[in-house]
């Protein structure tokens, strides 16, 4: 078990702002994944759509292995060495380059070649880019549990993350359409415009990230090196429901979040006609982003963390709901049906934008039934829940445009193709938003009786001293 000793000095703004630029500079780069990466593959480079569905497995099976190897790699190391630079912070540092390089490799050489060199170099490049963003993601992510030292720090610095991860998804999101629309969808030139201008912001704003942050919770690691196992992870989903409960979330809602962006756009391609619209619609329902993120903070002191994520989860899924019936029994402007949506999938992206509070809390409450702290291995397996969600969600969408009969050659799509848009642009993520719900509604575990025992146990932590 780890000693801890106070952090000297309150959370500050600094501190708040320079963990607001973690989720930002990464999901600068990774929110590309998920609204163009798929028409970049296959409007652009001509990969079949049934080929991407399987690369996006074998891509799934690498995450398997790279994520939670990661964060046990992590634990190790700092129990072996005690690295004066913190935890997390020196991972930070090592990972923001190459995130950067890879990103950019990954928008602009695949589309200098063709055949078999072209599957090779994307698929390379895409392993490589991910390997860094694992790099960078677990330690920031885990970087919450040491900056923060009671649940209102914790609160504060999810909402900071939410923040970041709110202008991280939303930027390039609104440019990438608006010049993928100026060169033409089926250009190469977009794309590696957005691709790069993405990185190289993104590669500033992490910088900013790990310039401005600080490990506050000092750590003093009694546990040895030998005695952090890959294995734990089994220890962990047999004994923490909290943790399994927001591993269902992290599947559901990622599965969400990305076969909702990917498929949105081939909606406003094929059945509206104008990528465009994508991002007024984007900025349309903006406002309203901004303004969960002002008012959810005030509201999670009074309610909590779980509460908030349920019952935003409740009512995303039901918009989203209302607006497939919308669809059902009349035609639907795009804008209507962009603001709706986007209002819809807001609801529930809070959860992910306070979800990492509740990490934190699996995290302590792991720490309490195990007398084991290990952050990295938690976070790198519950970012493992997230990108099989990511999987799930790319990977069915690319299979799902060959079983709804999708042909970017043809002008008009068919009527049973619209309807298959509809019905995967709206439905299906209604139905794992409401997944998502279930699992803090039925799994979800830790209960106001625990919270004080966990807050005492720490308490009389904290104020132990190091001899």
């Amino acid at each position: 078990m780890a000693k801890k000793r106070k952090a000297t000095s309150g959370l500050s703004k600094k501190h708040w702002f320079g963990y607001m630029f973690g989720d930002w500079g990464g999901c600068m780069t990774f929110a590309l994944m998920a609204s163009i990466f798929s028409m970049y593959c296959t409007n652009v480079l001509g990969i079949n759509a049934t080929v991407m569905g399987v690369l996006t497995i074998v891509w799934t099976v690498w995450d398997a292995i790279n994520d939670p190897m990661m964060g046990a790699l992590m634990d190790k190391a700092f129990a072996k060495n005690q690295n004066k630079r913190g935890k997390f912070r020196p991972w930070i540092l090592r990972a923001t380059p190459l995130l950067a390089i890879s990103a950019i490799a990954m928008w602009t050489v695949p589309t200098f070649l063709d055949g078999i060199p072209l599957l090779v170099a994307l698929f390379s490049f895409k392993i490589l880019y991910e390997a860094s963003y694992t790099m960078f993601n677990i330690p920031m992510g885990s970087l919450l549990s040491a900056m923060s030292t009671n649940d209102a720090e914790r609160a504060s610095l999810s909402s900071a993350r939410g923040v970041g991860s709110m202008f991280g998804n939303m930027i390039p999101g609104m440019i990438g359409p608006v010049l993928i629309g100026m060169f033409g969808d089926t250009k190469s030139t977009g794309y590696m415009i957005t691709g790069v201008a993405c990185a190289i912001f993104g590669f500033v704003v992490c910088m900013l990230h790990y310039a401005l942050t600080e490990e506050r919770v000092i750590v003093d690691e009694e546990t040895k090196a030998d005695d952090i196992k890959f294995t734990d992870i089994l220890t962990v989903v047999k004994k923490n429901r909290a943790f399994v409960a927001l591993c269902i979330h992290g599947i559901c809602i990622c599965t969400m979040q990305y076969l909702a962006e990917n498929i949105s756009m081939y909606m406003y391609s094929a059945v509206y006609n104008d990528v465009t619209y994508k991002t007024i619609a984007s900025v349309l329902s903006a406002p309203f982003m901004v303004g969960s993120m002002a008012i959810v903070p005030f509201l999670c002191k009074k309610l909590g963390l779980e509460k908030i994520i349920r019952y935003t989860l409740l009512v995303g899924g039901a918009i989203c709901g209302l607006l497939f019936v919308m669809h059902l029994v009349m035609d639907v402007n795009p804008l209507v049906h962009g603001v709706i949506l986007g209002v819809g999938s807001g609801m529930a992206m809070v959860s992910i934008q306070m979800q990492w509070g509740l990490v934190g809390e699996a995290i302590d409450y792991n720490e309490y039934i195990t007398d084991k702290r290990t952050e990295g291995s938690i976070y790198g397996t519950f970012n493992l829940s997230r990108r099989i969600g990511q999987t799930v969600g790319l990977g069915f969408s690319f299979f799902a445009l060959d079983w709804i009969k999708y042909n970017p050659e043809l002008e008009v799509q068919s009527a049973g193709t619209v309807f298959g848009f509809k019905i995967l642009c709206v439905l299906v993520p209604a139905i794992f938003i409401l997944g998502s719900w279930a699992a803090f509604k039925f799994v979800w575990n830790i209960t106001p009786e625990i919270r004080e025992k966990m807050a005492a146990r720490k308490a009389a932590q904290n104020t132990e001293t190091v001899e």
